[in-house]
Parts: structure tokens; C-alpha cells; sequence
């Protein structure tokens, strides 16, 4: 018999992941506070924390468990679509480079916005922007890909309005915030089409509030297609400075 056919097999499991994601949320904690934050028995979460120790994916320091180095290598190899990884690193450096914006390529995960890769630009001082840095859906990559999805993606309501504000996004292609989340900064986002010519993914530029947003839409949008033509074609498309 299998290690995960073993009765109790998938509560060990359950477990670990438990910790995991209280250590998420906590940043680090000792045994007692992570024992609480899961779940947990603290003599089991004592036990599972010794063996994710072990096996690299937790880091002990001072009585204190944190995320380890395992953990780190391991969830830097997710994408959230094949190739999508690959595809966008040129495109995105080139996007930042010609802006000075920070740009982002950006998913929906659990109803907030995840950042799957980021080049730093001008805004990093204010706002550092990494691979793995969550915020709330409503980003405007965030807002493209709610208005793109079938169904609601989301796991509450809609807030008033959205319905126009979701068609104008279609029509445009495009999303804004004007420093509707952080005060000081404003991004504008354009879709990354997978194979069969839904959005996977959005590319977004954010920059100081100075001069109108809409001056970064055309380079955003070329670096959106630059990705989509590799996950469509599997070949590096053209990508021109705005």
C-alpha cells in the first residue's frame, strides 16, 4: 500500500498545509500561536513542523518558524499556464525599461490579484512589487481579468457600478486605477491571451499619478500581445517601443 492510500494519510497532509498557510498569514510564529492560527494539536503541529523543517520547507529561527528556502525554489516554477513564464520575461523587461513604469505580469488567485513575475521600475522605492505579492482583486489587472471571466471569479459580490465599468473595460481592452487602492500610484493593465483566445493572464504598468495614464496604454497593450503570440504560436513575436 501507497504512503497516501495509509489511513490518515491525507490528515497529515491536511496538516502540513495547515501550517503552511498559517505561516503565510503570520509571516512567522512560534509553535503556540501556529498551533492555534491552523488548527491544530500543538504537540501535532510541534511534530509536522519538525519534519517540514527537515525536508526544507519551513525554516526555524529562534523558536520562530518561517517559509523555507525548498518552499521558495518550489513555488518559483509555478505558472499559471504553460509557457506563460518563459513568454513574458522579455517582453516585460523591455516594457519597463522603455516606460520606467514597474511592471507586473498578474493572475486572479482566490480572488485577489497575484503577481506571477515583476520587473522593478521607478515606483519600487514606494511601492516594491515582487513575484508572489498578493492584492486585493481590484487592481486594474485585476478588474480586466473579473471583466473578462465567465462567471464571476470572484467570492462575494460585485461592488455597484461594475457592470458598466466592466463593459467599458471590454470595449477598451484596457483597465486603469487611478490610485483607487494606493495613494500615489496608478497602473493601467492589457490582457495576455492563452491558445484559445481567452485572457490567462494581464500585464500591468504601474507609475506615479503624474500625466495621463493613458499615455502607457499602447506599450502595455504591445507587450500583452508579445505574450499572447508566444503562448499562441509558440515563436517570440515582434515588440515595438511605444
Amino acid at each position: 500500500m501507497s504512503d497516501a492510500a495509509r489511513p490518515g494519510a491525507r490528515s497529515v497532509l491536511e496538516g502540513a498545509f495547515a501550517l503552511l498557510g498559517a505561516i503565510e498569514r503570520l509571516g512567522q510564529a512560534g509553535v503556540t500561536r501556529l498551533a492555534v492560527e491552523s488548527g491544530l494539536p500543538k504537540a501535532t503541529a510541534h511534530r509536522l513542523l519538525q519534519q517540514l523543517t527537515e525536508l526544507g520547507a519551513v525554516e526555524r529561527t529562534r523558536g520562530q518558524y518561517r517559509m523555507g528556502p525548498k518552499l521558495f525554489r518550489l513555488g518559483q516554477a509555478w505558472q499559471p499556464h504553460p509557457r506563460l513564464g518563459a513568454a513574458a520575461r522579455a517582453p516585460l523587461r523591455r516594457l519597463a525599461t522603455a516606460t520606467g513604469a514597474t511592471v507586473t505580469l498578474a493572475v486572479l488567485w482566490e480572488g485577489r490579484t497575484l503577481i506571477a513575475q515583476a520587473s522593478p521600475g521607478e515606483l519600487d522605492a514606494r511601492l516594491p512589487v515582487r513575484a508572489g505579492s498578493v492584492f486585493p482583486w481590484a487592481t486594474a489587472a485585476g478588474k480586466l481579468l473579473v471583466a473578462e471571466a465567465r462567471p464571476n471569479p470572484l467570492f462575494g459580490p460585485l461592488p455597484p457600478g461594475w457592470r458598466w465599468e466592466a463593459a467599458s473595460i471590454q470595449e477598451r481592452g484596457i483597465a486603469f486605477d487611478r490610485q483607487e487602492l494606493v495613494e500615489g500610484v496608478s497602473c493601467v493593465a492589457a490582457p495576455v491571451l492563452g491558445p484559445r483566445g481567452r485572457p490567462v493572464a494581464a500585464v500591468c504598468a504601474l507609475v506615479g499619478p503624474e500625466g495621463p495614464l493613458e499615455r502607457f496604454s499602447e506599450a502595455v497593450r504591445q507587450a500583452g500581445c508579445a505574450i499572447s503570440g508566444v503562448l499562441r504560436t509558440g515563436r517570440s513575436a515582434q515588440w515595438n517601443r511605444a
